[in-house]
């Protein structure tokens, strides 16, 4: 007997909810674009499991022909059909997603500026961990690359914010909003190294309640950790100038490249809009693996 459409919807929502651990406003814009696809299709007495990629075109075209739905909107609404047929293939419902050969809607606008994943690797090839501060900069990299995280939420992050036993960091993001980022084992390493060494180096003497110090115990600055980034740069033969923001780019369009969900890196960036994350999706997307938690290049 085939399954009712709100009980795929349901087990797929609680889905997000319970194993991605998407936030409440997040899993609703899903539910929301899910309900609109759902009715389209029971309009046409379609069955959910049943639908092929006409389907999806007729329902994308009528968006934008009746709906006046903006490039933007229908670019959203393609990646949660793509997300829902992607949780109903691995549970074994469906044989193959009817967005499987589907490229999403271009998207206008100017790109952002990214590292390709050979540059990022060679900026942790020529970094060496042998004192503090390179040992220092090797942790902030591998967390800004691991995490995609602003660098003034790296150099005002907290040491109790971060919980290296789970592999998770407490970001504290724009307007005090907060949002819990997962961490992968080289970025835990690399954090783990440079907690003992600031431990050995500081015993016993005060230093500020940030994780990253600079050589008197003071809160590193953000200055000085470009003037880090930027040398590093110079050192790996990267021609393009190095500056955080930039690891924050590379993060999301590698993470997408490599699988994850849109709304996955919206709420991984802390970006309130998901129109602001949907800039990275410039990325070739045929091929791409399932999203899954092992998206991360470097885990």
């Amino acid at each position: 007997m085939p399954e009712e459409p709100s009980s795929l919807a349901a087990d797929y929502l609680k889905s997000l909810s319970l194993e991605r651990g998407l936030s409440r406003n997040t899993v609703a814009a899903y539910a929301s674009d899910l309900g609109q696809w759902l009715a389209f299709l029971a309009k046409a007495s379609r069955a959910p499991l049943a639908a092929t990629a006409d389907d999806v075109s007729d329902f994308l075209w009528e968006l934008k022909t009746k709906k006046g739905l903006s490039p933007a909107s229908l670019f959203r609404k393609t990646e949660t059909l793509r997300s829902f047929y992607a949780f109903q293939a691995a549970e074994g419902r469906v044989a193959q997603s009817p967005l499987a050969v589907m490229r999403s809607p271009k998207l206008p606008g100017r790109l952002p500026e990214c590292l390709s994943e050979a540059e990022v690797e060679s900026l942790f090839r020529v970094l060496s961990s042998d004192d503090f501060a390179a040992c220092r900069t090797r942790a902030m990299l591998e967390l800004l690359y691991a995490t995609g995280m602003r660098v003034t939420e790296l150099v005002t992050l907290k040491g109790e914010y971060v919980n290296l036993a789970d592999g998770w960091v407490r970001v504290l993001g724009k307007g005090s909003k907060e949002r819990l980022v997962p961490v992968h084992d080289r970025a835990k390493r690399a954090l783990s190294c440079y907690l003992a060494m600031r431990a050995g180096r500081f015993s016993g003497k005060a230093t500020a309640a940030e994780l990253f110090v600079g050589r008197t115990g003071a809160k590193l600055s953000r200055v000085q950790f470009w003037r880090d980034l930027s040398a590093l740069g110079r050192k790996a033969g990267i021609k393009t100038p190095l500056h955080p923001h930039l690891l924050r780019h590379s993060f999301a369009t590698h993470m997408l490249a490599h699988g994850a969900d849109l709304r996955a890196v919206q709420e991984l960036l802390g970006h309130a809009s998901l129109a602001t994350t949907q800039i990275y999706t410039h990325v070739e997307r045929s091929g791409l693996k399932r999203a899954h938690e092992k998206s991360h290049p470097r885990g």
